[in-house]
């Protein structure tokens, strides 16, 4: 699986591309299309989940730029999930460390607790940022 920040760089680097293209001279079809295609390939969807999401969600007004903004916050809060992982990797190895080698049993509750709260973060993270590629969807300019 590939890293989470490399996937939301190259995402913003096509972004920065397709803003920077000028339309096409048979009226802008083509660099739209190309637009489209390229969006729906970094974002790893298939025709069949957009048309089910957009069947469920509403038409929504939406302020210029709306959708890009919300794509970079979605980047963000899947980089925190990625950190999140990572801490909880840590503290196992911690605890581990702290437990089985060094015998210091005073900080295995607390090292504990603390992996407690980072995976109740991890699942709440998870189960929000699912929420937002939903609100992401909906976002997506309709032409």
């Amino acid at each position: 699986m590939s890293d989470p920040r490399n996937v939301a760089h190259d995402k913003k680097v096509k972004q920065e591309k397709a803003h920077e293209k000028p339309e096409s001279d048979s009226g802008g079809k083509v660099g739209k299309t190309k637009r489209k295609k390229a969006a729906a390939a970094a974002s790893g969807d298939n025709g069949a989940e957009n048309t089910a999401v957009a069947a469920e969600t509403p038409v929504v007004e939406q302020a210029p730029g709306e959708h890009e903004k919300s794509i970079a916050v979605l980047s963000k809060l899947k980089e925190m999930e990625f950190h999140s992982r990572a801490n909880i990797e840590t503290l196992a190895g911690l605890t581990l460390t702290i437990d089985d080698e060094l015998k210091q049993k005073d900080f295995i509750d607390p090292i504990g607790e603390l992996y407690g709260a980072q995976d109740g973060f991890q699942t709440r993270i998870t189960a929000l940022i699912a929420s937002y590629e939903a609100k992401c969807e909906s976002l997506k300019p309709s032409a």
